[in-house]
Order: C-alpha cells, then structure tokens, then sequence
C-alpha cells in the first residue's frame, strides 16, 4: 500500500487509481470498466499496465454496470469507475437489478462526488449519489476522508463480498490518517472527545471539521468529533453515544436529504433519544459550477463557515 503522510494534499480519485495498482499484482482476478473517463477518474494507470484486464466501455455506463456484473459470474472482481452523478442515475436500473439485486461483488467507484469537478459544470456535481445508493438494499456505501482510507477501503471491497460504491472526490484533500490507521466497514472512527456539543462527518469534510474542531478549542469548545466513512451500515451506536451531549452537527459533501444527516436523524428520532440535529450540506438544491472553494464557503462548508455554524448549533 502506497503510504501518505499528513498534511499531504491528495486527489482522492489519485489515491484510488494508486490503489488499484498497488492490488493489482495481489489481486490476478481485479479487473477494471470505464466508460471513456480514465484519465479523470485515474484508472489510466491500470490500463496501461494491465491492458488485458482493463475494458473500456464507452460512454454507456449502463452497459458498463451489466458487464460488470456478468464478470462476476465468472470468478473475477470487477470495479466500474465513472463520474457518480452518471454512473448512480444512468446506470441505476442496472445497479439495481443486476448487481444490489443478486449481491454481486461489484465495486463502483462515484467519482467527482458531491461539489468539486473542476469547472466541468454545474450537471457533474453528485449531491444525491450516497441518498440513491444508500436506498438500495444489500449495497454498502463508503465515503473515505482521505488518500489513506480510500486505499484501505478499496482492500476491503476487493477482499470482501457484495456490492460496495466508493465514494471519492476531485480536488485534494488533506491527509489525517497515516500508515497505522485501520478501518472496518459500518464503524465511525472517534478523532477528539468533548462534551460541549458532538459533530459528526464524512469524506472529504471530516479534515474541514477537524481543522474547525481545533480552532474552536483555542476558544474553549470542545467537541466530540466522529468520522464516519460507512454511511451503510451506519455505526448508530457511535451515533446514539454521540447524542448524550444533546445536539449533534452533521456535515457532508451532499445533500441533506438521503445522505448522513438523514441517516443520523433516522438513528435518532427510532431511539427516541432527545437530541438538536443540524444538518450541514446542500440544502435540497442543485449547485453552480465555479471555484470549489468559493462555491463550498458559498454553500456553509467552508471551514470558517462550518466552526460557525456549530457555534450556532451549541447556542
């Protein structure tokens, strides 16, 4: 496995094409599908070093998903890698019926998930990927916080059975994890105790929190902060731990609607447990295209904007 050291800024969808190499040895079964966007979504590098297990789809990635899913039949372990607004909707019906339906062991990798896809418009930003795949029966869904966890969680949907959809995004992104971090598919990881309100994160957002957290330290806010890459199955003992405080702050790269913070308010309000939700991502909206940073400030995810707004939430 390829070590990152923290406070590397990492592509995420860098770290999954160096993932996929890095099994690719290990791993004689792996294959690769892409519907025309290897070189966006990093999986070039599996291609040209493991031409004759690479299968260049075109751009159907309907076609993609149910090919996919015939390789299973046939002893080897696929993982499609398209856009994740296309490859969640195009190819829905398929992933559906083909692959969550059976249990195939497919691995979908959504890239570009949530907002940042470098000026390619406002249509490729994914804000409800995680909400479609979540609503599928037998599908696991991972949305790691950095290059290390998607290399770690890769190894467990390539090692594991089932259908898994990998969430991982454009832009670098810090790394907080180094070589000793482990993962376990449906466990939050824990990353400060505090007991002046709980923030609960995902992907790409939880190093935003954890900035935030630090900043908020320094002015004696202290927060029970947890990471949480699997959103299926979700950790809801994590999240009814994290509910003694009394409020909890959720934060994701996505809509509010179907994705963590609907997953926590479920986990929640079946508990019965007495506890303030705010729900920090997209407000049931489709986005702009633009600066990502600018957009995300734009939109309340912006570190300053997320240490604000869970000084609000303790309020």
């Amino acid at each position: 496995m390829t070590t990152y050291h923290i406070g590397d800024l990492v592509e995420q969808r860098a770290a999954f094409g160096q993932a996929l190499l890095d099994l690719g040895d290990e791993f004689p079964d792996l294959v690769v599908l892409d519907p025309d966007v290897a070189a966006s979504t990093r999986t070039a590098p599996f291609r040209d070093k493991y031409p004759q297990r690479f299968f260049q789809t075109g751009i159907a990635e309907q076609n993609m998903a149910g090919i996919a899913a015939g390789l299973t039949t046939m002893g080897f372990i696929p993982v499609a890698s398209a856009f994740a607004v296309f490859l969640t909707h195009r190819s829905g019906d398929q992933v559906r019926n083909s692959i969550a339906h059976p249990r195939a062991h497919v691995i979908l990798n959504g890239a570009y998930g949530g907002l940042p896809t470098g000026g390619a418009g406002a249509t490729h930003s994914a804000v409800e990927d995680v909400a479609l795949m979540r609503a599928l029966p037998n599908m696991t869904v991972l949305d790691p916080a950095d290059a290390t966890e998607v290399a770690l969680f890769l190894r467990l949907a390539v090692e594991g059975k089932g259908p898994v959809y990998l969430r991982t995004v454009r832009c670098g992104v810090p790394v907080i994890f180094d070589e000793t971090h482990t993962v376990a598919i449906g466990k939050a990881v824990p990353l400060s105790e505090g007991n002046s309100i709980s923030v609960i994160s995902t992907g790409m957002m939880t190093p935003r929190v954890k900035d935030a957290a630090a900043s908020l330290a320094k002015k004696g806010i202290r927060l029970k902060h947890l990471h949480m890459p699997t959103i299926k199955p979700l950790d809801t003992e994590a999240v009814l731990d994290a509910a003694k405080n009394g409020a909890i702050v959720t934060v994701e790269n996505h809509s509010v609607i179907g994705g963590l913070g609907s997953a926590v308010a479920e986990t929640i309000a079946e508990a019965g447990v007495a506890c303030k939700l705010t729900r920090l991502g997209f407000q049931d909206i489709f986005l702009e295209t633009g600066n990502d940073e600018a957009l995300f400030d734009q939109y309340g995810l912006s570190e300053a904007k997320i240490g604000a707004a869970i000084s609000a939430a303790l309020r």
